[in-house]
């Protein structure tokens, strides 16, 4: 029975209370402590109260906030391994050359930034001097996402350990000569350093979360283990709000990945002004990690901070930070005493008299300079808490200041993201900071020096022998030396050579089930990932469940619902299948995991992922972009392809534009083939060019996109001679006479070229053609207008060098007298992409517009790229030329509805 005095029956304790009298009490106690001592102290013994139940691991909602203090108090910090003070000179040497490189390529324009290093240069640091593993030591080590603006520190460390010289740091953005550096994480432009690609906020902390998981995954099967090898994150906190960013948090909790760390720093700043102006960045974090399950260590302030938190005998200096908003913090951090003395302590009568005890300079010392991020003993045991926690990943909170070291003018200001330069008298007062032996003398005509104790110098042979025992340089990318995999029994693609009869059958179907015969293949089996998000049995692949089992680090703790069926839903540790559920991002964060593996852990994996078309490169093309730039492998299949294809399901269901976005991304070769044997010959020379024997000049770096359908058609027998043009992108299927349909002699002809599932409704126009109007139509089988448009592009390119080639599409067409008519279920720049290279007539039919739920054939009259609607645009182009009369044009409008 609802109490009728409660405003809402959510106020209600649905739990029965066994002893209401000692309820009571408690809650009486509590009335008491705050009546006597304040509300403040009430609060705080709650809080204690609570952090002391969990500790006993009892089963009570955890704080999702603590206080905004560190985690881990001075006390209980362990002793740093290693040579401080060595350390401390060896990160002033990299803090001078990140901003000196950064200078003195600011006079060519190039740009570049410095406050972010400047900020978090001690998490790198103490990171590379005592915890990351290299890859030269066992396993894989560690893999690092280094946060891109942070570049010039990574590339100042690499000059100092003697792999990079004077000369590459002076071609810092400057890369067309081919040995500059990139102003980023760049695997591509730099592969033997950088292994991710991170400077597109967001997708570096998704793709971290994912490779973890992906650690498991090969651990699990038995690929190769990589359980010592731990995944660093370095992240802004600006780039938090990316949604990417913490669109994975649960899934990295619920696996329990404590083989990753986030390493947060908290400058306070994004690249405008404040994350969080009227509030605290850091404690919305720790509240949304900690209710995501991880493990959250904060490092805010650093030891000068100790005598302060000495004096807070009232709790009143904690109260105070917690509710001094983030904006006011970057205040303090550019003022002087008499000001953070009235803003600050002023507020509290507890904190006026503490005020009393200290010096100007110690609370200039504790606002200006004292942070947990540029304190090693502060970072160091944050490492160590987050190496030794189980269970959990962690994602550490540390507080800094962003341009910390290079001067007032730069040191939490808002302009200081786009801030590329120091004046010399900034470097001047920077050197005597730091310490560094650095003369006057050493500024010729103005220019900034680089530093360097020397190769033989104590610092350098430090620096070295800590990277020998933590195994190798890092970050380091390894092009490891392997062996081309064998290729498939080519039983498998042959299978789809005889066509299929009578039967119909959707190339989505075709591609299915050629990969369950190659994921049956007893030599490269194993290295297939299956990816999909959550649409598996839309395409067909159900089958796969109980036979290759979904990857889930618990295996199957429960009885299936379909358990007595025989495609039931199997879960199971060792799982082939990456099913990810309704997240397009994070099914690509495991492709790109999977596609690189060949370099990150030495183990060649062959991903495909199978997403509705409409939903991959639409919603993805940055991920894509990323698995460029990271030398990924793999197959990337666009199913229910098309606009007209998918019936019924509407715009947003209806892709008539992926190979445009497909086409912009260099490393993509992308096909859109209309029949079973060119999906099966498509994936046998991608399997070739990726894992096999590439041919000379052949990129092996590169991934496909296919497009497949959902139509069930009869799938026809693979005609002869075709191979090369299936790969470079275009053959003839048939002439009218090969056809079998009867032209009169001497007929108009036409070359119709159909790619994809329009292929079907060009055979039907070239029957109408032939049978209704007396024109001879050959058709084409166009099945890559983006490799045509690359290869006649790469022949421009030669020409302009004095060579003589002619593009593969003139080739096919060589002899071709009559007019050329194209026609894809994509929008007309899809085939419009190769016009210019074509020497004969040249004209095209498209889906342009948003797409529509009707039945197959009345979108296809809608777009008109139907049968009907072909033969009247080949009509139209015949009779401009005068070889059919302009009223059959007419007559054909009228006789076909259009």
């Amino acid at each position: 029975m609802i109490d009728p005095v409660a405003k809402f029956p959510s106020e209600l304790d649905q739990l029965p209370d066994r002893d209401t009298e000692e309820t009571a009490e408690w809650a009486a106690s509590l009335d008491a402590v705050a009546k006597a001592a304040g509300p403040h102290r009430a609060a705080y013994l709650m809080r204690r109260t609570l952090q002391h139940a969990e500790g006993a691991g009892l089963a009570l909602p955890k704080l999702l906030e603590t206080d905004y203090v560190n985690t881990i108090p001075s006390s209980s910090e362990p002793v740093i391994d290693g040579d401080e003070e060595m350390e401390r000179r060896i990160t002033a040497w990299n803090r001078w050359n990140a901003a000196a490189m950064v200078t003195r390529g600011s006079k060519y324009g190039v740009g570049g930034h410095i406050a972010t290093f400047a900020s978090a240069a001690w998490l790198y640091e103490t990171g590379f001097n005592h915890f990351f593993r290299g890859k030269e030591g066992d396993g894989s080590g560690d893999q690092l996402y280094i946060q891109g603006h942070a570049s010039p520190g990574i590339y100042a460390r690499a000059f100092l350990d003697g792999r990079l010289t004077e000369a590459h740091l002076d071609k810092f953005r400057q890369e067309s000569g081919g040995d500059g550096l990139p102003s980023y994480p760049h695997p591509r432009r730099l592969p033997w350093l950088w292994e991710f690609p991170t400077v597109s906020m967001g997708l570096g902390p998704l793709s971290a979360i994912y490779q973890a998981r992906f650690n498991r995954y090969l651990t699990n099967r038995n690929i190769k283990d990589v359980s010592n090898s731990h995944v660093w994150a370095f992240l802004g906190d600006g780039e938090m709000d990316e949604p990417e960013s913490t669109a994975a948090l649960a899934l990295a909790a619920r696996e329990g990945l404590d083989n990753l760390t986030f390493v947060i720093n908290c400058n306070l700043q994004r690249l405008d002004g404040p994350v969080r102006a009227n509030f605290k960045i850091v404690q919305e974090l720790e509240a949304q990690f900690r209710g995501a399950g991880w493990n959250v260590v904060k490092s805010l302030w650093g030891g000068a901070w100790d005598e302060l938190f000495q004096l807070d005998t009232t709790g009143a200096l904690v109260r105070r930070l917690r509710e001094v908003p983030d904006a006011q913090v970057q205040t303090y951090q550019t003022r002087d005493a008499a000001y953070i003395r009235e803003d600050f302590f002023g507020k509290d009568p507890a904190l006026v008299e503490m005020a009393k005890l200290l010096s100007d300079d110690k609370i200039l010392e504790c606002f200006h300079l004292s942070r947990g991020g540029h304190e090693p003993r502060k970072v160091y045991a944050a490492y160590k808490a987050a190496l030794s926690h189980k269970g959990a990943p962690t994602v550490i909170l540390a507080q800094t200041v962003k341009g910390f070291t290079l001067g007032e003018g730069f040191a939490s200001k808002n302009a200081n993201h786009q801030m590329k330069k120091l004046t010399n008298d900034e470097f001047k007062n920077m050197r005597d900071l730091l310490e560094l032996p650095i003369s006057d003398d050493q500024f010729v005509d103005g220019v900034v020096p680089y530093g360097h104790p020397g190769a033989d110098s104590p610092e350098v042979r430090y620096l070295q022998e800590r990277r020998a025992a933590l195994g190798g340089p890092a970050p380091a990318r390894r092009s490891h030396a392997l062996a081309p995999l064998p290729a498939p029994a080519d039983k498998s693609f042959a299978a789809f050579d005889k066509g299929s009869g009578s039967q119909s059958m959707a190339t989505t179907m075709a591609f299915v089930r050629l990969m369950k015969d190659l994921i049956r293949d007893k030599t490269s089996g194993k290295r297939w990932v299956p990816i999909v998000p959550d649409e598996a049995r839309t395409f067909g692949m159900e089958s796969l469940f109980p036979s290759l089992g979904i990857y889930s680090p618990k295996g199957q703790t429960y009885e299936p619902v379909d358990r007595d069926q025989l495609m039931y839903y199997r879960e199971a540790k060792d799982g082939q299948i990456l099913n990810e559920g309704i997240t397009e991002a994070g099914s690509m964060a495991d492709f790109i995991a999977a596609a690189s593996a060949y370099a990150t852990h030495g183990e060649p994996m062959i991903p495909f992922y199978i997403f509705y078309s409409m939903f991959g490169w639409q919603r993805t093309a940055d991920q894509m972009w990323q698995l460029g730039d990271q030398l990924g492998r793999g197959f990337l299949v666009g199913a229910t392809a098309g606009r007209t294809t998918l019936t019924g399901e509407g715009l947003q269901h209806a892709d008539g534009h992926s190979p445009v976005i497909a086409a912009t991304n260099p490393a993509a070769l992308s096909y859109d083939p209309a029949f079973a044997y060119e999906v099966a010959a498509i994936v046998k020379d991608g399997l070739r060019r990726m894992y096999g024997e590439a041919a000379p000049g052949e990129d092996r770096d590169v991934f496909y996109y296919l497009t497949v359908y959902n139509e069930p058609m009869p799938q026809p027998a693979k005609p002869s001679g075709i191979d090369e043009g299936i790969i470079k992108g275009l053959y003839r299927f048939n002439t009218a006479e090969t056809a079998g349909v009867t032209v009169p002699v001497n007929a108009s002809r036409i070359q119709l070229l159909g790619s994809g599932t329009a292929i079907h409704w060009t055979l039907e126009a070239q029957k109408l053609l032939a049978e209704e109007w007396g024109v001879a139509a050959d058709v084409w089988s166009a099945t890559s207008w983006t490799e045509l448009r690359r290869d006649a592009l790469e022949a421009d390119a030669a020409l302009l060098r004095g060579e003589e080639r002619i593009p593969f599409i003139r080739k096919a067409l060589e002899g071709v007298d009559s007019p050329v008519l194209a026609v894809s279920d994509y929008m007309r720049q899809v085939p419009d992409q190769i016009a210019q290279w074509v020497e004969q007539d040249y004209s095209s039919l498209g889906a342009d517009g948003f797409g529509l739920s009707d039945t197959r054939e009345a979108a296809r009259r809608h777009f008109g790229v139907d049968a009907q609607s072909i033969v009247v645009a080949a009509l139209a182009q015949l009779a401009k030329r005068g070889e059919v009369p302009v009223t059959s044009v007419k007559e054909a409008r009228e006789r076909y509805g259009l």
